[in-house]
Parts: C-alpha cells; sequence; structure tokens
C-alpha cells in the first residue's frame, strides 16, 4: 500500500469549487478548479444551485486524484463561503435554491429582528455591536417562514454549502462554530436565547464540533476510495490559516468575489467587525466586504470583456493621472457599514475619461473598501496591522496587489500558494489526523511568502485624497439608496 502522505483541501467558493493536494510541508502536488453558475433571477435575488457544489467538488477530486494519488490522501478538509443558506429535508436534499450571502431578500425581516436586540445583548453574545443584516441566517429562516411557509415546513435543517457537501460526501450532518458565528456566541455554543426568536429555528440548526474533529470518511471523487475527513470551517477562518496567520498581530486580505480581511489581536471590538469566539489560541476579527472581483466581473460584462481583460485595460492608464472614484456597492457593502440599500457610483467624470480610467478606478474602488474595513479591524483588535499576508485569486495580479499595498500604506505579503482557503482545508485534515500537533504548528510548516509589495509613498496623497472622498461620498449618497424602490 502506498504511503498515505497527502492532504487534500476543497473550497466550495462563491463561483467556483477550488481543490488542492499538499504534502506535509504544505507544498502543492495538483490544483483544480471548476466553475458554476449563479442566478439573479430579479433584484436582490441571488440564488445557487447545491447539487452543483457536489458535481463541482467530485470532478476536482477526480482531476487531482489521478495516477494512485487518491490512495496517497491521509485525511481531507473542506472551507466555503457562508452567509449561503441551504434548506434541506430530512434526506439532506435541497428544497429550494441555496439563498447566496450576495442575496438581500431578507431585509425586512433583519430590521425587524436586529430591531428587538439590544445593544447589551449583542455585546454579551458577539463582543461587539454587530448588526444583524440581509444575509443573516435567521433572517432568511423568517423569511422562509413568512414567505414560503410549505417549504419551511419541510426543511429539516439549514446548511452551509461546506455542510451540505459534508452531508452529501461523507454522510454527516455536523457543522462548526465559525461557519454559524453569527448565532454561536463567544462560548462556542449556539445563542439560545437569539435562535428562539425565530420560531422552528433550533432544530433546524446542526451539531457543532471543532474543525479539526474527524466526522467520518468522504468519497474521493469517484475512485471509490474513502479518506477521513475534518469538520472544517467558513473560508475566512481557513483562509487565515492558509495564508500564514498563527499568532496574534498578524493578519490577512483574502481577494476574491469579495475581499475579507481578518487580523489577530485583543478582544476590544468594533462596530461592524466580527470579533470571533477565542479559537486555536487567537482571537480573530474579520469582515467581508460586498465586492472584490465581482465588482471586476461587472465592469467586465459591461464593456465585453472578462476580468483579466480589465485588468489589462487598467495597466493603460496613468495612476499619476487625475483620478475617477469609482464606490463599488453595487449590491450595498457588508463590513463595516452592513447596508444592503447603499449603491455603486462613478465620481468626477469628465470628457477626458477613457475605457482605462474606468478599468483603474473600479480596482482602486474595490481598494478603498478594503481601507475602510482595515480601519475598524485595527480598532476592534486594539492595534495597527504592520503588514498583511495577501492570497486569493485577486492576488494574482501584480497591479492590484500593488494598488492595495499603496492605498492600505502597508506592505502586502503575497503567499506562494494563492487559494489559502484550500490550503487552510489541507492545514485542519493534517492536524486532524496528527501529522502536525496544532494548528499553529501546521501553519508556520505548511504556509510561505512569494513576494512582498511595499507601499510607493508617492502614491500617499492620492489614496489618502480619494479616501477622504469615499467615506464622505459614501455618507452623503447613502440616502440614495435604491432608486424608485
Amino acid at each position: 500500500m502506498p504511503e498515505r502522505d497527502l492532504f487534500l483541501g476543497i473550497d466550495v467558493g462563491t463561483t467556483a469549487i477550488k481543490g488542492g493536494l499538499f504534502d506535509f510541508q504544505g507544498w502543492a502536488v495538483a490544483h483544480a478548479r471548476q466553475p458554476y453558475p449563479t442566478a439573479r433571477p430579479a433584484p436582490g435575488i441571488v440564488e445557487q444551485d447545491p447539487h452543483d457544489w457536489v458535481i463541482g467538488a467530485t470532478a476536482v477530486m477526480d482531476e487531482l486524484l489521478t495516477g494512485g494519488r487518491a490512495e496517497r490522501v491521509a485525511a481531507a478538509g473542506l472551507c466555503s463561503q457562508v452567509n449561503t443558506d441551504v434548506f434541506v429535508n430530512a434526506a439532506g436534499e435541497p428544497i429550494a435554491p441555496a439563498i447566496s450571502w450576495q442575496d438581500n431578500r431578507a431585509t425586512a425581516q433583519a430590521a425587524e429582528l436586529d430591531g428587538g436586540i439590544s445593544l447589551a445583548e449583542k455585546n454579551e453574545w458577539w463582543g461587539a455591536p454587530m448588526p444583524m443584516g440581509a444575509s443573516h441566517v435567521l433572517a432568511r429562516m423568517l423569511w422562509m417562514a413568512q414567505e414560503r411557509p410549505d417549504l419551511y415546513a419541510g426543511a429539516r435543517h439549514v446548511l452551509t454549502p461546506k455542510d451540505y457537501c459534508l452531508k452529501a460526501l461523507a454522510g454527516v450532518t455536523v457543522a462548526d462554530p465559525m461557519s454559524n458565528f453569527f448565532v454561536v456566541g463567544r462560548n462556542l455554543a449556539y445563542i439560545d436565547p437569539l435562535i428562539a426568536r425565530v420560531a422552528g429555528a433550533a432544530e433546524r440548526f446542526p451539531p457543532l464540533k471543532f474543525f479539526t474533529d474527524i466526522v467520518g470518511e468522504i468519497a474521493l471523487g469517484s475512485t471509490g476510495i474513502r479518506a477521513p475527513v475534518v469538520v472544517g470551517t467558513m473560508d475566512a477562518w481557513s483562509g487565515v490559516f492558509g495564508a500564514g496567520v498563527w499568532e496574534s498581530g498578524r493578519g490577512v486580505y483574502i481577494s476574491g468575489t469579495s475581499e475579507i480581511l481578518a487580523l489577530a489581536g485583543a478582544r476590544v471590538g468594533a462596530p461592524g467587525i466580527v470579533t470571533f469566539p477565542d479559537a486555536a489560541g487567537l482571537t480573530v476579527h474579520a469582515g467581508p466586504t460586498q465586492a472584490g472581483g465581482d465588482a471586476l466581473r461587472w465592469w467586465g460584462e459591461a464593456v465585453g470583456c472578462d476580468i483579466a481583460g480589465v485588468i489589462a485595460v487598467a495597466e493603460a492608464a496613468d495612476r499619476n493621472g487625475r483620478p475617477l472614484l469609482f464606490l463599488p456597492h453595487l449590491e450595498g457593502e457588508r463590513a463595516p457599514l452592513w447596508d444592503a440599500a447603499l449603491r455603486g457610483a462613478f465620481i468626477g467624470l469628465d470628457g477626458h475619461a477613457k475605457a482605462p480610467d474606468f478599468a483603474l478606478a473600479v480596482m482602486e474602488g474595490v481598494a478603498l473598501s478594503a481601507r475602510m474595513l482595515l480601519s475598524s479591524l485595527e480598532a476592534a483588535a486594539g492595534g495597527a496591522a504592520p503588514r498583511l499576508f495577501h492570497g486569493g485569486g485577486g492576488a494574482h495580479s501584480d497591479l492590484w496587489a500593488q494598488i492595495r499595498a499603496d492605498c492600505l500604506g502597508r506592505p502586502l505579503d503575497r503567499v506562494a500558494y494563492l487559494d489559502v482557503g484550500c490550503l487552510g482545508a489541507a492545514i485542519m485534515a493534517a492536524v486532524g489526523v496528527g501529522a502536525h500537533r496544532s494548528l499553529a504548528e501546521a501553519v508556520r510548516s505548511m504556509t510561505r511568502v512569494d513576494r512582498t509589495f511595499e507601499p510607493d509613498m508617492r502614491m500617499k496623497p492620492r489614496y489618502d485624497a480619494l479616501y477622504d472622498t469615499y467615506v464622505r461620498a459614501t455618507q452623503l449618497l447613502k440616502p440614495v439608496g435604491l432608486i424608485g424602490r
């Protein structure tokens, strides 16, 4: 029998399933990616077919595990997008399309629930005055109970994409505390007084286990071979590990469909920032924006090219010229504003604006949203992040990485393996079977930096001025919101 010396990590992302196969030191043996569609049938409605997640995960594993590699897999781990919810029946089959984190249908229900939660309760439960937004699972449950009571009555569980895949591929119904952070308290247990505010919610949440716990065996694609699988966690926490964060004072900037920033530090807390329960020796503060690569996708579709095309056009822009300002609030904004009614804008247009200026503005606008988020993150963690690890699909672009470093005013250490969620999932798997003694040990051993982007201080006046206008414009345009609705 071959030695079981490889670790599999699967990331159920917003636009694609990504998978990586790694050795004990974190070196990638193989990588695969399987895209899948997202449906936007009406304004504010964003859905996915959960079957696509399983089909994609199986296809990714089949591509990774050729040449006898399946027999070498010691353990597997999964992570996924969160605030995407799928209602399933007792057999684990979806009874409706999955509601994406980008979906705003439950805005009214979120406001109704949020209005009944006191500031004291929020601080007690989460350690910070977190608002309840349209992507909150309880808001979705309340929406389903009110708008589709027949479907809600038939729902046995409400699962994240990662947990749905665990059910489909390993036959277990389980969740982890971090993927359910909005209904889990600082003691890593469900917040019963909160959950009780939506009838029938309590019995629809799966049992909780820690993300390195082995919970069964997963089918390794179509190979007929199975391997131990850990519970896994959400993409942000998996990315924290996969990027190299193992001690307080370190942070990460993950660029994907949205931008996710996270910082390990003290437990101070700040409005609009998710302060997770302590785990793996870390207090992690994090926040997702609403649009990162998704803003480039939108602009590319508007002008007839893909994301790579947008970046190529932006390369021709003059970064020392008079800038355009882009507000990337195409479907509202999440952290730190949590306002589903915000909308985007281009500001500062004149007759000289050309295609490269628009493309550059979109990239800079995304970086400005991250700067706003980082400011709140540092307040929550009680100190500045001197530098950040940088990963995710959006980190492929040298131009965008440099824009971000210049805009944030600090070095970005781009990691060697950019799909940090996949590597983080494999790290959790390695710890789960005892290949590494702790997450800290595994992270130190299995992650590394490829290139550092130092901020160009000559760009500081540009981005200070842009950021000041970004903040003021966001505040001034807030009352406009959804025109005519």
